[in-house]
């Protein structure tokens, strides 16, 4: 199995968001504005919830999910401890498709640590 590469998932992402925004800006802006109100710092910190949108995006078997969550969390201030127990609640939560990507966020997790 070739190892996906979290750094160009992240990137290849937002040109699609870019190319998507062009043809439904009305969606996407909406779309960002629910982002930034869900994610704004509150009871719970940005940390937390970007390791929370992580076990979901696990969960939900989306890579470009685990690629934005994992840096965002780790811009936050997330340890590589945490994410690995956010993987664990993943995993437990999802079952085995949640081990097979959980086990890739981690992989986001170390590639993502080093850039």
């Amino acid at each position: 199995m070739t190892k996906k590469n979290y750094q160009e998932i992240n990137q290849q992402q937002l040109a699609l968001n870019k190319q998507f925004k062009a043809h439904s800006s009305d969606t996407l802006s909406a779309f960002g504005q629910l982002h930034r109100a869900a994610m704004a710092e509150g009871d719970l910190d940005v940390k937390t919830k970007e390791l929370i949108a992580l076990g979901i995006g696990i969960a939900a078997r989306c890579d470009g999910c685990i690629g934005a969550h994992v840096a965002a969390a780790l811009k936050h201030g997330a340890t590589k401890q945490e994410c690995v127990e956010t993987i664990n609640v993943a995993v437990l939560m999802g079952g085995g498709p949640s081990l097979i990507y959980g086990s890739q966020a981690l992989e986001a997790v170390e590639q993502l640590s080093e850039a």
